[in-house]
């Protein structure tokens, strides 16, 4: 039989860096899930992507055990990298910060499939597109 979910709970950790600190501590806490316990399984699985921003979808069972599911980095975290950013602009529309291609928008929308809701890569990079534009940067050919 299926174990009863109590919670889901989504949070953004930096991979092989979770501590029980905040923001770890306080999302976890008050659903008495193991800390310490998360954490060690965490590090244990973002080893390999040490320094990105790993979103998470974290399970919470009635019984305080957990599972959770490791998805691709933000689009945005992707672009400040293939763009060589350190944040987008505080004015997108106005102040253009950087400039992506059209090859390094197909390589994001790429990685990104699994966590997007289409199958179309063409869709998919209008999706990152439109991020980028959000963030100020511009699309070239």
């Amino acid at each position: 039989m299926a174990k009863a979910i109590k919670q889901i709970v989504k949070l953004q950790i930096v991979g092989g860096k979770a501590t029980p600190a905040p923001p770890v501590g306080t999302a976890l806490g008050p659903h008495g899930v193991n800390i310490q316990e998360f954490c060690t399984k965490f590090n244990d699985a973002s080893k390999d992507r040490m320094g990105e921003v790993v979103p998470i979808e974290l399970k919470i069972y009635e019984d305080r055990s957990f599972d959770f599911i490791l998805k691709t980095a933000p689009a945005a975290e992707m672009i400040k990298d293939k763009a060589g950013l350190k944040k987008g602009s505080g004015t997108p529309l106005q102040v253009k910060v950087g400039k992506l291609t059209d090859s390094q928008l197909t390589e994001i929308a790429k990685a990104k499939m699994p966590d997007l809701n289409t199958t179309d890569i063409e869709q998919a990079k209008k999706i990152i597109a439109g991020t980028a534009r959000q963030m100020g940067v511009s699309i070239v050919e």
